[in-house]
């Protein structure tokens, strides 16, 4: 009787191991946030990068906001930063930089030798802020619309092509 029912014991534990394993087969492994586009952003609240003050949705003025995520010690952040500077001279665009898991002498300093294209400039230390804006490393960029509504999401540095497509959704509106 033991021996019988170590067996079906055995043989169930082995039906589930593989009944978990083929749910996992189904996953999609890859974690992606580009669903967001079309989502509405509510409380935009960030820590300030120089005032003891937040950044809220009040601080975006314009029709369009890029909201920025880079750090000094990110390499591809370097690369985009010429295409960033670019964009800060167009009227109908707000560039919100978010200084992402950064040492704050470390962001001036890139700041002083890059040039800051940045409108506004708030600071996540730890990181816990961006997760709220589905970013999970740098560079990575929302383009939103006046309504906080997510037009677009860049994952990794902006380059030439997306320089130009955030200039065509800027003019047509």
């Amino acid at each position: 009787m033991k021996i019988k029912l170590f067996k079906t014991i055995t043989i169930v534990f082995i039906l589930f191991i593989i009944g978990v394993l083929f749910a996992g087969l189904n996953k999609d492994s890859i974690y992606s946030t580009q669903e967001l586009t079309g989502n509405k952003l509510t409380n935009i609240k960030l820590a300030h990068f120089n005032e003891n003050r937040f950044v809220t949705n009040k601080d975006l003025k314009k029709n369009f906001t890029l909201i920025n995520f880079w750090a000094s010690w990110c390499s591809p952040c370097r690369e985009e930063h010429s295409y960033l500077l670019k964009l800060n001279k167009e009227k109908n665009l707000d560039l919100l930089g978010v200084n992402f898991k950064d040492k704050k002498n470390n962001a001036i300093k890139f700041l002083d030798e890059l040039g800051n294209p940045y409108d506004v400039l708030a600071k996540d230390e730890l990181g816990k802020y961006s997760i709220n804006f589905g970013i999970y490393g740098v560079p990575e960029s929302l383009l939103i619309d006046k309504e906080f509504r997510i037009i677009k999401k860049f994952i990794g540095p902006i380059n030439e092509e997306d320089f130009y497509s955030i200039k065509k959704v800027i003019k047509d509106k």
